[in-house]
């Protein structure tokens, strides 16, 4: 893994293993009812989506387990549409979609890991 790649893949792992967090343990409703939280976790998401921008291709390729292109489009989603966020879809993603990004990130960014 060059240098770059690990340092922006590092980023996008500890930006998802934050909203992670920051859910745990929480409702739905209690999601709905807190605007900081929703306020909070879209942009976690939306900085996972630029740390993913700044992995290089041939990275991206190699490990093609992650879904790069759906997570840098969430990303323009949130940034470029922003008067329209869909809540529905930023607790699905952080519910959902997070669990399995960390854990797909875990195992490409272990030392071990030939990339």
């Amino acid at each position: 893994m060059q240098k770059d790649d690990s340092v922006y893949v590092g980023h996008m792992l500890d930006m998802a293993r934050k909203a992670l967090q920051k859910v745990r343990g929480m409702s739905r409703a209690e999601f709905d009812a807190d605007e900081d939280l929703r306020m909070a976790l879209t942009h976690l998401i939306q900085t996972v989506g630029e740390a993913a921008r700044g992995v290089s291709p041939a990275f991206q390729q190699r490990h093609d387990s992650v879904p790069w292109r759906q997570i840098i489009g969430m990303r323009h989603k949130v940034v470029h549409d922003y008067l329209h966020v869909d809540y529905d879809l930023v607790w699905d993603v952080v519910t959902a979609d997070l669990p399995q990004l960390v854990a797909e990130l875990e195992k490409i960014s272990r030392p071990d890991e030939s990339g």
